[in-house]
Protein backbone atom coordinates (compact mmCIF):
# COMPACT_ATOMS: atom_id res chain seq x y z
CA UNK A 1 0.00 0.00 0.00
CA UNK A 2 1.79 3.55 -0.72
CA UNK A 3 1.42 6.35 0.92
CA UNK A 4 -2.60 7.63 -1.41
CA UNK A 5 -3.72 4.59 -0.25
CA UNK A 6 -2.54 4.75 3.46
CA UNK A 7 -4.50 8.42 3.24
CA UNK A 8 -7.69 7.05 1.39
CA UNK A 9 -8.02 4.19 3.73
CA UNK A 10 -7.80 6.71 6.82
CA UNK A 11 -10.55 8.08 5.05
CA UNK A 12 -12.50 5.35 4.64
CA UNK A 13 -12.54 4.36 8.17
CA UNK A 14 -13.11 8.02 9.28
CA UNK A 15 -16.47 7.37 6.77
CA UNK A 16 -17.71 4.22 7.85
CA UNK A 17 -17.36 4.84 11.60
CA UNK A 18 -19.38 7.91 11.09
CA UNK A 19 -21.98 5.88 9.39
CA UNK A 20 -21.82 3.36 12.07
CA UNK A 21 -22.49 5.79 14.78
CA UNK A 22 -25.55 7.54 12.50
CA UNK A 23 -26.62 3.89 11.92
CA UNK A 24 -27.10 2.49 15.26
CA UNK A 25 -26.13 5.43 17.41
CA UNK A 26 -22.56 3.20 18.84
CA UNK A 27 -19.52 4.07 17.51
CA UNK A 28 -16.65 1.21 17.46
CA UNK A 29 -13.69 0.91 18.84
CA UNK A 30 -12.01 0.60 15.75
CA UNK A 31 -11.79 0.47 12.42
CA UNK A 32 -9.55 -1.61 10.05
CA UNK A 33 -9.25 -0.98 6.54
CA UNK A 34 -7.70 -3.00 3.81
CA UNK A 35 -7.46 -1.45 0.39
CA UNK A 36 -6.20 -3.90 -2.19
CA UNK A 37 -6.38 -4.15 -5.77
CA UNK A 38 -10.23 -4.50 -6.30
CA UNK A 39 -10.75 -5.21 -2.82
CA UNK A 40 -11.93 -3.05 -0.13
CA UNK A 41 -12.64 -5.09 3.36
CA UNK A 42 -13.81 -3.13 6.64
CA UNK A 43 -13.67 -4.40 9.93
CA UNK A 44 -15.54 -2.59 13.07
CA UNK A 45 -13.96 -3.72 16.33
CA UNK A 46 -16.42 -3.63 18.78
CA UNK A 47 -19.17 -2.38 17.15
CA UNK A 48 -22.27 -3.55 18.73
CA UNK A 49 -23.88 -2.06 21.08
CA UNK A 50 -24.41 -2.86 24.49
CA UNK A 51 -27.97 -4.44 24.49
CA UNK A 52 -26.99 -6.02 21.20
CA UNK A 53 -23.89 -7.81 23.18
CA UNK A 54 -26.48 -8.78 25.35
CA UNK A 55 -28.63 -10.31 23.23
CA UNK A 56 -25.83 -12.36 21.62
CA UNK A 57 -24.78 -14.18 24.18
CA UNK A 58 -27.46 -16.56 23.08
CA UNK A 59 -28.19 -18.54 19.79
CA UNK A 60 -31.24 -16.97 19.04
CA UNK A 61 -30.02 -13.45 19.82
CA UNK A 62 -26.91 -13.77 18.02
CA UNK A 63 -28.73 -15.07 14.99
CA UNK A 64 -31.25 -11.49 15.38
CA UNK A 65 -27.97 -9.14 15.63
CA UNK A 66 -26.41 -10.94 12.35
CA UNK A 67 -29.98 -10.49 10.21
CA UNK A 68 -30.51 -6.60 11.56
CA UNK A 69 -27.11 -5.96 10.62
CA UNK A 70 -27.31 -7.54 7.45
CA UNK A 71 -30.81 -5.72 6.75
CA UNK A 72 -28.98 -2.82 8.69
CA UNK A 73 -26.65 -2.35 5.79
CA UNK A 74 -28.87 -3.32 2.59
CA UNK A 75 -31.03 -0.49 3.32
CA UNK A 76 -28.77 2.03 4.62
CA UNK A 77 -25.08 1.14 2.99
CA UNK A 78 -25.87 3.95 -0.53
CA UNK A 79 -24.37 6.62 1.40
CA UNK A 80 -21.54 5.25 2.60
CA UNK A 81 -21.27 3.70 -0.93
CA UNK A 82 -21.26 6.78 -2.17
CA UNK A 83 -18.56 8.34 0.47
CA UNK A 84 -16.55 5.29 -0.34
CA UNK A 85 -16.51 6.50 -4.07
CA UNK A 86 -16.21 10.46 -3.76
CA UNK A 87 -12.55 8.85 -1.27
CA UNK A 88 -11.32 6.36 -3.44
CA UNK A 89 -12.38 7.68 -6.85
CA UNK A 90 -14.00 4.47 -7.44
CA UNK A 91 -17.00 3.08 -7.83
CA UNK A 92 -18.55 0.19 -5.76
CA UNK A 93 -19.94 -2.58 -7.64
CA UNK A 94 -20.76 -5.25 -4.86
CA UNK A 95 -21.35 -4.69 -1.32
CA UNK A 96 -22.11 -7.54 1.63
CA UNK A 97 -22.02 -7.31 5.48
CA UNK A 98 -21.16 -10.05 8.28
CA UNK A 99 -21.11 -9.34 11.85
CA UNK A 100 -19.50 -12.08 14.18
CA UNK A 101 -21.68 -11.74 17.40
CA UNK A 102 -19.17 -13.47 20.21
CA UNK A 103 -16.65 -10.13 19.60
CA UNK A 104 -19.01 -7.46 18.58
CA UNK A 105 -16.63 -7.18 14.85
CA UNK A 106 -18.21 -6.04 12.12
CA UNK A 107 -16.89 -7.05 8.29
CA UNK A 108 -17.79 -4.98 5.27
CA UNK A 109 -16.70 -6.05 2.10
CA UNK A 110 -16.68 -4.14 -1.17
CA UNK A 111 -15.56 -5.95 -4.11
CA UNK A 112 -15.91 -6.19 -8.11
CA UNK A 113 -15.08 -10.19 -7.73
CA UNK A 114 -17.54 -12.83 -7.36
CA UNK A 115 -15.77 -14.49 -4.22
CA UNK A 116 -14.19 -12.92 -0.86
CA UNK A 117 -12.91 -14.87 2.42
CA UNK A 118 -12.44 -12.92 5.25
CA UNK A 119 -10.56 -14.36 8.30
CA UNK A 120 -10.95 -12.46 10.69
CA UNK A 121 -7.65 -13.48 14.00
CA UNK A 122 -7.68 -13.70 17.29
CA UNK A 123 -5.93 -10.52 18.43
CA UNK A 124 -2.30 -10.19 19.36
CA UNK A 125 -0.94 -11.43 22.43
CA UNK A 126 1.82 -9.23 24.05
CA UNK A 127 4.79 -11.84 24.33
CA UNK A 128 5.06 -13.13 27.92
CA UNK A 129 8.74 -12.19 28.84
Amino acid sequence: MDRHDSTVAQQIAGAVGAFQKQSTGHTPKAVSVVLSEDTLVITLHEALTPAEQVMAKSADGAAQVQEFHRQLFASSSASLRQEIQRISGRQVREAAAEVEPTTGSIVHTFTTGTMVQVFLLTPDKPAKN
